[in-house]
């Protein structure tokens, strides 16, 4: 065989090898991935077990939500402080609030703090549903419907799992109130802990992003001083 002819057939033969092992890496990728009912079922497991965290909660675009912003710490017994952006009347008010027990301290941009109960503050927007096993996270897995594995990501340098699924309004709004349809969103689930990192609703005129972190650091929740 001629130089010409090995070179020819060296060039076929790595130009096969490269389609082989590149164009066809995108369903087999696909297909290495695991399925997406069975990563929302180990994530519902995994977050069963939290005993806290950290949340935030951000709006983009103008989303029909009175909630536009809200960050803060959730302890596994239900206490948790932060703060909550919410538009009253147009006006966008920022309230910091301490929840301990069934009483909820809490205050405006001016003045002190002042006291409602537990169930005053639930009627706008209770964060400690969130860990609640029978409210919060745990069933919005639980009741995800058609959940699909997209891609492997990372959230913040963690190596996560995207899942879409269509997620109910009623476990929702729990997180998100004002909620008024299910959502057909997306989840970021953590690869190594199963934990939910990343929550992505689009909903009319934007999104909402609710994301967490610092699973099982130490919360102690105080109140303010009178």
């Amino acid at each position: 065989m001629s130089a010409r002819r090995i070179l020819v057939a060296a060039v076929i033969a790595a130009l096969s090898l490269i389609t082989a092992c590149g164009g066809g890496g995108s369903p087999g990728d696909q297909a290495a991935l695991p399925g997406g009912a069975e990563l929302v079922k180990k994530s519902a497991e995994a977050m069963r077990s939290v005993k806290s965290a950290a949340f935030t909660m951000e709006t983009e675009g103008t989303p029909p939500v009175p909630v536009k912003k809200a960050s803060g710490r959730l302890s596994g017994t239900g206490d948790a402080d932060g703060t909550i952006n919410i538009d009253l009347a147009g006006s966008l008010q920022e309230i910091q609030f301490v929840l301990i027990g069934e009483t909820v301290h809490f205050k405006g941009v001016t003045g002190g703090f002042q006291k409602i109960s537990r169930s005053q503050l639930a009627s706008i927007y209770d964060p400690s549903a969130i860990l609640n096993p029978d409210r919060g996270i745990v069933q919005l897995l639980s009741n995800a419907l058609d959940p699909k594995t997209e891609a492997e990501e990372k959230v913040d340098g963690t190596g996560a799992y995207r899942v879409s699924a269509t997620l109910s309004q009623q476990v929702l709004a729990t997180m998100v109130p004002g909620l008024t349809q299910s959502v057909n969103g997306r989840l970021w689930i953590d690869r190594s802990t199963n934990r939910l990192l990343k929550a992505d609703l689009p909903l009319n005129g934007g999104k909402v992003i609710v994301t967490f972190r610092d699973y099982d650091v130490p919360v102690q929740v105080t109140a303010p001083a009178e």
